[in-house]
Formats: structure tokens, sequence, C-alpha cells
């Protein structure tokens, strides 16, 4: 059962080959996040992961691990506070903020750290629903 002020963490990793695959799937062959040529001459200097692909930790979280199979995801709210690169550690957090028991939903706080520097890269707001895991 999901319950206020729960705090829950994914630890996971992008590799390039998985950026390249985000690509073919949603045409986005934008070279910041292809070319390490074109990356190298830019502030972050190598290829960095598509925003909306980091962020989908969040969706493959809610809807197999916690709450799980069943899970509906309402909405998102991103903010994109640092670049994320291949083949680094992250830690997503998400802490449970309200819940709207009439609707068997939930307001969860998500943020995404870089386990190396402990900095911020993603802030955002998810809402969640499950008919049975959410009173």
């Amino acid at each position: 059962m999901i319950e206020i002020d729960q705090v829950f963490t994914h630890t996971f990793t992008i590799t390039q080959a998985e950026v390249i695959a985000f690509a073919n799937c949603s045409g986005d062959f934008n070279p910041i996040h292809l070319d390490a040529s074109f990356a190298a001459d830019t502030p972050f200097k190598k290829p960095i992961i598509h925003g909306i692909f980091s962020s989908s930790i969040f969706s493959k979280y809610f809807g197999t691990i916690n709450p799980g199979e069943g899970t509906i995801y309402l909405k998102q709210t991103l903010e994109f506070l640092r670049p994320m690169f291949a083949d680094m550690p992250y830690e997503a957090i998400m802490k449970v903020k309200d819940i709207i028991s009439t609707k068997n939903t939930a307001i969860i706080d998500c943020k995404i750290i870089d386990k190396n520097t402990g900095k911020l890269t993603l802030i955002g707001e998810a809402y969640i629903l499950h008919k049975d895991k959410i009173k």
C-alpha cells in the first residue's frame, strides 16, 4: 500500500546503446545525443541522454516495481537541471507527497541524482493511479 511520506529509490544506468535505441524509437536524432564529435563542441563536451528518456525511469518504476502492474500514469511534470550522460550511475528518488483516496491517486515528488556528484539532474511531480494499492 502506498502511503504519504514514503520514499522509494531506484539506482540505474542508461547505456549509449539504449540512447541509440531511444533515438530510433522516438525519431529524435539530434547529434547532441548521438555524435561524440558534435557534442565535443558543446558545453557538455560529450553526448547527453535525451531528457524524456532519462525521465522514463519513473514509468518503469511505477509500472513494474511499485506500485507495479496495473498502475496508470496520469501526469508528470519535469524540470531538467543538468545533463545526464550514458554509462553513469544515477538514482531516482520518489517521495509520496499526497494521496487522493477518492480517486486511488498518489502525487509523488520525483528527482534524479547523479550518484558520482550527488547533484540533482531532474525534478518533477507524478500523478499515478492504482485501484488496489493507493487508497
